[in-house]
């Protein structure tokens, strides 16, 4: 099973949401950490080694290697200030 590295921006994120919401979002990042491509995630266009995940109204922008999966950036889902987000970490 891989570790779990959050950014700030994305922890920040997740701790402001409904509780609802927050346990959905938390299941799917921890249902990643043992099976880090999952049937819901597709590599994300124009970013190496970046994927997404859709869970609800949320996205999950992530990337993972042997031993961690590291969450990029939890947004909105139908806004694209998630792929702004990503844009702003200089990838």
């Amino acid at each position: 099973m891989h570790s779990l590295n959050l950014t700030k921006e994305a922890y920040g994120f997740i701790r402001g949401l409904e509780a609802k919401q927050f346990k959905q979002v938390v299941g799917k990042i921890l249902s990643l950490l043992s099976e880090p491509v999952s049937s819901d995630s597709s590599p994300l266009k124009g970013y190496d080694g970046v994927y997404r995940a859709d869970i609800g109204e949320h996205r999950i922008v992530y990337r993972f290697d042997d031993k961690t999966v590291s969450v990029l950036v939890v947004d909105k889902r139908n806004d694209d200030e998630v792929y702004k987000k990503l844009a702003r970490k200089k990838l």
